[in-house]
């Protein structure tokens, strides 16, 4: 570029012409048989070669040249292109820009002529001649500028790249498709290992039963199968048991129902649920509520309560001699966060723990599923007064004969057999003994089912006060999921069958 400075000085006013380099300036055309240069020539535009590898091979190819290296300054001027192929600038000061898929295709070889470069300032400029009035002959054979428009084709489709170049071009191709799709295969891979979800563990059946209670990943599928159906309409509760629209989270279905399994499982802050899956801790709260109500609901529209044909087909060797046992009863108590209520406190304060607690009943088949779960009450009750009101009683007939531990004083209170504890007695025979020892290693199944129940890490720990509406719910889905997560709890001589869904 060319520029004036202008000074003064007390005397006299001068201008002084100055030459001023630019970057821009540098730039030359790149095709052959083009002497275009950016200096003292604005009207001129010059474009880098494209990025693409597939364009980028068709600019080389209409270009022509040999042993061609790019770099860095390799421009093309605007001379090679359509004029349909480049966007004026919208302001004066604007660049011109190539429309997307622009290839050059004016050049001299293909009988294109050049606009004829423009005369300098100082150069001198011919007079255009009179007209005269004399027809001009016609030329006899074409000008050298002139356009031959019936033989001169649209585009180079004659023209072609060498060999060797195209066969090298084309493998540089393959060998970047081939790397974009192993990219794109470990992002995925990425992408799934930075997601908390069920997905992220299902090769893992070691991760599903820490994270779940559940043997392994098609066990957990299987029970998935079988309640999906009721969680296409599911409807979302807070703790405070207020229904609220189905709000549209980041989860899916089955990533919530992996949170709350989660949830019973280790007994993790919400906080640390809302880091591991990326949403809000009152989401978390919400999701675990929904699910505890949504299980409570598709579980206890199941009967769980098995009747004495099943009993005995099912019955394990080890009860052979007392074959009438239809349940085994045992109590649990869960503790919990003291209230700061002082009446409060004297209703769920237990004696036995020296605690608050809530107190539940859970009776077993004597092949192992759970069969019946009571609502959990206040730490001070009695177990007799539980029995009383969990609503078992009526369930119970004649010829059944129940299990309890041997401070569980209900003879009077059930219509069946209780095999009673030698009580009162100083001294026990050898018989006496070897009852009470079958006695006792038949009931303690029922701690067995207990302490699995314990094993979520929930009830395990002090139960936050905050969960008094929803307890019963997650008590409940904790206690019957024992049928599904595992095997029962007797094994040994137990014959075939099992509880299951329906």
């Amino acid at each position: 570029m060319c520029g004036y400075v202008y000074t003064m000085t007390s005397k006299r006013t001068k201008f002084t012409f100055q030459t001023r380099e630019d970057s821009t300036t540098r730039y030359h055309c790149c095709v052959p048989k083009c002497a275009a240069s950016a200096r003292c020539n604005s009207a001129l535009s010059f474009f880098t070669l494209p990025q693409g590898d597939e364009l980028k091979l068709k600019w080389v190819t209409n270009i022509r040249r040999d042993n061609f290296a790019i770099t860095n300054h390799t421009r093309i001027c605007s001379r090679h292109f359509m004029p349909a192929d480049m966007k004026e600038p919208s302001n004066p000061q604007g660049r011109r820009r190539l429309r997307s898929g622009a290839v050059p295709v004016l050049f001299e070889w293909n009988h294109y002529s050049l606009p004829a470069p423009r005369p300098g300032v100082k150069e001198p400029r011919e007079e255009p001649d009179c007209p005269s009035e004399e027809p001009k002959e016609e030329p006899d054979s074409p000008s050298e500028h002139s356009v031959d428009v019936t033989t001169r084709p649209d585009h180079d489709y004659c023209s072609s790249a060498e060999p060797g170049a195209l066969d090298w071009a084309l493998s540089v191709i393959e060998e970047l498709r081939a790397e974009n799709a192993a990219l794109r295969r470990q992002m995925e891979e990425m992408a799934i290992s930075n997601k908390f979800g069920l997905e992220r563990f299902a090769a893992s059946d070691e991760d599903i039963m820490f994270y779940t209670k559940f043997a392994s990943y098609a066990h957990l599928m299987s029970f998935w199968s079988q309640i999906e159906p009721a969680t296409r309409d599911i409807v979302h509760l807070t703790r405070a048991q207020t229904v609220r629209p189905a709000l549209p989270t980041s989860l899916q279905p089955v990533d919530e129902f992996f949170l709350f399994m989660m949830y019973l499982s280790l007994g993790p802050a919400l906080k640390d649920l809302a880091h591991r899956f990326k949403i809000h801790q009152c989401t978390v709260s919400r999701i675990i509520t929904t699910w505890a109500n949504l299980l409570y609901t598709v579980l206890g529209a199941i009967g769980i309560w098995l009747d004495e044909e099943t009993i005995d087909q099912n019955l394990p060797e080890v009860f052979s001699e007392y074959s009438d046992t239809h349940v085994i009863l045992g109590c649990t108590e869960l503790c919990c966060q003291t209230p700061d209520s002082l009446l409060l406190q004297s209703e769920v304060f237990s004696d036995s723990k020296s605690h608050s607690t809530f107190k539940g009943l859970i009776g077993m088949a004597p092949h192992g599923p759970v069969m019946f779960v009571s609502p959990l009450y206040q730490g001070s009750i009695s177990n007799r007064e539980i029995l009383k009101r969990s609503g078992l009683v009526p369930l119970l007939q004649p010829s059944m004969a129940i299990m309890v531990d041997e401070g569980f004083l209900v003879e009077d209170l059930v219509p069946c057999k209780v095999p009673a504890f030698l009580r009162k007695k100083k001294q026990l025979s050898r018989e006496e003994v070897r009852k009470t020892q079958s006695i006792m290693r038949l009931r303690v199944h029922v701690e067995r089912v207990i302490r699995r129940v314990k094993e979520h890490k929930l009830f395990s720990t002090e139960i936050p006060l905050s969960l008094t509406g929803c307890i019963n719910q997650l008590y409940a889905v904790a206690c019957v999921l024992i049928n599904y997560q595992d095997g029962p709890s007797v094994k040994a001589g137990a014959r075939k069958g099992s509880l299951c869904l329906t």
